[in-house]
C-alpha cells in the first residue's frame, strides 16, 4: 500500500462519515481557535503595556517623594509626604554625570477659558526639557520657551482636545487663554498623544513650572523625570539621585525611584507568564478534542472490522493499517486546526474593529504552536484506534467477531 493509496483511503473514509468526520473537525477548530485568541490577548496586553511605559523616554528614572517603605504602600499621589521635592532638589541632581536631563513636573486641575467657552482640565507644570525627556512632538508651534525654572513666564502649550475645544474656528497658538484668574499665551500645540500610562496629553494644558506653582501656590514638585545618559548608566544615578536627595534632606533617604526598566522587565515577566497559563487553559480544550477523536475512531474500527479484516486478508501490514487510521486522525486534526485559525483570525479581526486603540497581535510562534499542538493531539489520540485496528484477527475481522 502506497502514501498516496493511504491518503485516498483515510479522504474515502472520512467522506463516507460526513458527521463524524465535522464533529471532530468542529471540535479541533474550537481548541485552536480558544488558542489563538487568548495568546494574542496576552501577547498583545504585554507589547501594548510594555510600549506604554518605553513611550515614556529613553532611560527614564522617576523621582518620588516619600518612600514605598514609609507606609507600606505606594507613594502617595497627593498630601503630605516626609519632605517635598523643589525645584533646588530637581537641578541639583544635574551634578551627577550619570544625568543628562531632568524636567520637574507639578500638576493640578482648573478651569480654562477662551473666549466664552470653558471646561475644566488638568494643568502640569514643567519645563523646555520636558520634550526631550518624555519624547513630545508638536503640531503647531513651539514648546516652552528655555527660561529660568524659577521665573514665571505667561506661555502655556495646549493639548489636540483643547485646540479643538475652546479654538474650534481659528488657530490657537498666539491666542490667550485664561487658567483660574491668569492670562497665558499659546506658543504651541502638541501633536495627537493619547493616552499615556494614564496620562492624555490630548486634554492637558502645560505651563512653566514656576507659573503652575504660582498658580495653585504650592513650592512642591509631583515627581521629577530624570533621563540618564545611557541605559548602562540608570543604576549609577538612580545611587547618585539618592545621595544627592539625602544629603539636601538632612540624611533622609525619603524618596521613591522607579527605573523604566525595572517596570517593563517585571510586567514582561508577569504577563509573559499570565500568556503563558491562559493559553494551558485553553489548551485543555484541545485535549477534550483529542478525546473525542480518540472515542470516535475506536467506534470507527468497531463499524469498519469487516473492512480491516478484508485489508488484512489481502496483505495489509499491521504498520500499513496504523498509517492508515493515523493518517486519517491527522487530516482530521489539520482541517480542524486550519478552520480554528481562521476563526480566531476573524473574532481577533472583530475585536479590533470594537477596540481600535488596543493592537491585538498574534504571535507567529503562538499560531505555529497551535497548529502543531492540535496536529499532535489528533496522532497521540489515534494511536490507541490504529492499534487496536492492527491487532485484529483477519478471519475473526471478516466474519463480523
Amino acid at each position: 500500500m502506497f502514501f498516496k493509496d493511504t491518503l485516498i483511503h483515510a479522504f474515502g473514509a472520512i467522506r463516507a462519515q460526513r458527521l463524524r468526520a465535522t464533529l471532530i473537525i468542529l471540535a479541533m477548530s474550537i481548541g485552536v481557535a480558544s488558542v489563538t485568541v487568548l495568546t494574542a490577548l496576552g501577547e498583545s496586553a504585554r507589547l501594548y503595556i510594555i510600549n506604554e511605559f518605553e513611550s515614556l523616554g529613553t532611560h527614564l528614572v522617576i523621582v518620588l517623594p516619600g518612600r514605598t517603605e514609609t507606609t507600606g504602600a505606594a507613594p502617595p499621589m497627593f498630601g503630605e509626604t516626609p519632605r517635598d521635592l523643589t525645584l533646588d532638589d530637581a537641578y541639583a541632581l544635574l551634578r551627577s554625570p550619570h544625568v543628562a536631563a531632568i524636567a520637574p513636573v507639578t500638576v493640578g486641575s482648573a478651569p480654562v477659558s477662551a473666549e466664552g467657552l470653558e471646561r475644566e482640565t488638568n494643568i502640569l507644570g514643567s519645563t523646555h526639557a520636558l520634550i526631550r525627556v518624555r519624547h513630545l512632538s508638536m503640531a503647531q508651534g513651539r514648546f516652552l520657551p528655555e527660561a529660568e525654572p524659577d521665573k514665571a513666564l505667561s506661555v502655556c502649550v495646549i493639548g489636540q482636545t483643547i485646540r479643538e475645544q475652546l479654538f474650534p474656528s481659528k488657530p490657537a497658538v498666539g491666542e490667550w487663554l485664561r487658567i483660574n484668574d491668569r492670562r497665558f499665551r499659546v506658543v504651541g500645540v502638541l501633536a495627537s498623544e493619547g493616552q499615556s500610562i494614564g496620562t492624555d496629553f490630548d486634554e492637558i494644558v502645560i505651563i512653566p513650572v514656576a507659573s503652575a506653582q504660582a498658580l495653585f501656590d504650592s513650592s512642591s514638585l509631583f515627581r521629577i523625570l530624570v533621563e540618564t545618559k545611557s541605559k548602562e548608566a540608570m543604576v549609577q544615578a538612580a545611587e547618585d539621585i539618592r545621595t544627592i536627595i539625602k544629603a539636601r534632606h538632612e540624611g533622609e533617604d525619603d524618596i521613591t525611584l522607579i527605573t523604566q526598566d525595572s517596570v517593563v522587565s517585571t510586567f514582561d515577566k508577569i504577563l509573559t507568564a499570565l500568556t503563558l497559563t491562559v493559553a494551558s487553559i485553553a489548551g485543555i480544550s484541545l485535549a477534550v478534542a483529542g478525546v473525542l477523536v480518540m472515542n470516535v475512531m475506536l467506534v470507527s474500527v468497531t463499524q469498519r472490522t469487516a473492512e480491516i479484516g478484508l485489508l488484512k486478508a489481502l496483505g495489509a501490514t499491521r504498520r500499513q493499517l496504523i498509517a492508515l487510521f493515523l493518517t486519517e486522525a491527522a487530516l482530521l486534526s489539520l482541517a480542524g486546526a486550519i478552520l480554528g485559525v481562521v476563526l480566531g483570525r476573524l473574532t481577533l479581526w472583530v475585536l479590533q474593529a470594537l477596540y481600535p486603540n488596543f493592537p491585538f497581535i498574534l504571535p507567529v510562534w503562538a499560531l505555529l504552536a497551535a497548529l502543531g499542538v492540535s496536529l499532535f493531539t489528533g496522532l497521540v489520540f489515534g494511536v490507541l484506534p490504529a492499534r487496536k485496528a492492527a491487532r485484529l484477527d483477519p478471519v475473526a475481522a471478516l466474519a463480523r467477531r
